[in-house]
């Protein structure tokens, strides 16, 4: 009998603390088993390691990868799809409208099959479909009491005076209560140096010179910079999910148990040196700015660019490359660039932004039809006629390649070098080796 060719898919909602991948790695290989034991074969892999499957601003990219698979019915160089693996339903969906669209996409074509430890899956029969329906409200209702004990829990601590959990905050020991003896005094010349006028990128430099690094090991940026000494913490006011706690005794904000670095008044002060959209309780990927809009990504190949130029060990430099633009030039208003303030990166690669999108453009569909992928012609027709929008293009981007390099540049080509555009392909075991856009 033939195997029945299917994709396997893994998710976390968060990584090991080691970074290791562990978990996805681990049901991976209970989802190649599950299909072995159910006459399946596992012939493509897809993975959203630390993608929460909640809340709805999260982007899930494998996910929408697999859903574009199966609706096309292969997965690039894998071949036939003609179902799915998982080791249980909620790492596939959370919310009803990711049950919709997996059950439309898996039963795109006929003879579809879904599997779990539990076995095969018929998607079009009532009671396979009633089996998700099922599986989705315990999901739903599992995640809201699971939110609900956290904010609780977190509630709690902030009303006892406790310190948050997680990573140690800068200018703090390991007991979170007790003043780190060299950081706390950085933070406490940084506010100082802010309220006298100083710029943040001027601590940065000096900081990165002393060879200070944050409780995670990176090096010190005007925003890491920015949100330690604009939070309530230095000057011992305990704030919890972007409000400061108020005593209801007192009416006046709440102290915690630490150590604090400087007044209430002088934290008021530096505070007062930035906008709204800078401070400590309004930063965040997902928090509201003076607009009232989510803050995002302004550039198509924002977050997708690594710095390629070499160190003087012979490693790339491999930092985020940020979008700006560029005052004198029509043909390129905009520039990728790799950051070299505050020592963050080497300074020494840029590349002009239409070029670097036209080549993402024809990594994804090459003229000649013979490229690394092959995405659907109508995906490809909405692409260059501009009805596809800014950021269903990010998701088709993220959906194919985890990063993409950037190669140096020679002075004086005054020609476009699309094999500075070296891509990384995601699910690189199922795809030929990497190539610059031709």
């Amino acid at each position: 009998m033939d195997l029945i060719p299917v994709a396997s898919y893994a998710r976390t909602s968060q990584d090991s603390s080691q970074g290791d991948e562990c978990g996805v790695r681990n049901q991976h290989r209970i989802n190649e088993r599950t299909a072995a034991e159910h006459g399946c074969i596992v012939v493509a892999t897809y993975t959203d390691n630390a993608r929460n499957a909640t809340k709805d601003d999260r982007e899930r990219p494998a996910f929408d990868h697999l859903l574009a698979d199966l609706h096309r019915g292969h997965a690039f160089t894998a071949g036939p799809l003609m179902g799915v693996v998982a080791v249980a339903d909620d790492r596939l969906y959370r919310r009803p409208e990711d049950l919709v669209r997996f059950m439309a996409a898996l039963t795109a074509n006929p003879g579809r099959v879904y599997v779990d430890r539990d076995g095969l899956r018929d998607p079009y029969s009532k009671e396979g479909i009633l089996d998700a329906a099922g599986s989705l409200q315990g999901a739903v209702a599992e995640g809201q009491l699971r939110s609900r004990r956290v904010r609780d829990w977190h509630w709690s601590r902030a009303m006892d005076g406790l310190p948050h959990s997680g990573p140690r905050p800068f200018g703090w020991l390991e007991d979170r209560q007790t003043l780190h003896p060299v950081e706390s005094a950085l933070v406490r010349q940084a506010i100082e140096d802010r309220i006298a006028g100083k710029a943040v990128a001027e601590v940065a430099r000096e900081w990165t010179a002393l060879g200070i690094t944050g409780t995670r090991g990176g090096r010190p940026n005007q925003q890491t910079i920015t949100q330690i000494i604009t939070s309530p913490r230095v000057c011992g006011f305990r704030a919890n999910h972007g409000e400061l706690m108020i005593d209801p005794t007192t009416e006046k904000p709440l102290a915690g148990s630490w150590q604090v670095i400087v007044t209430p008044e002088q934290w008021s002060k530096v505070c007062a040196t930035f906008s709204a959209g800078s401070l400590y309780m309004h930063r965040g990927p997902l928090s509201p700015r003076l607009t009232r809009r989510k803050a995002g990504p302004k550039y198509l190949a924002s977050g997708f660019l690594r710095c390629g130029a070499e160190l003087s060990g012979g490693d790339p430099c491999g930092q985020p490359m940020g979008g700006t633009k560029t005052a004198h030039s029509r043909r390129s208003p905009y520039n990728y660039f790799c950051n070299g303030a505050a020592g963050r990166g080497c300074g020494r690669c840029a590349i002009s932004g239409p070029l670097v999108e036209d080549a993402i453009e024809r990594l994804l569909f090459p003229g000649d039809g013979r490229g690394r992928v092959r995405l659907p012609e109508p995906m490809r027709l909405r692409w260059q006629s501009g009805e596809m929008g800014f950021e269903e293009k990010r998701k088709v981007i993220a959906s194919v390649f985890s990063g993409l390099e950037i190669r140096p540049g020679r002075k004086g080509n005054s020609t476009w070098d699309y094999s500075r555009v070296v891509p990384v392909w995601k699910w690189a075991d199922r795809v030929p080796a990497p190539d610059a856009a031709a």
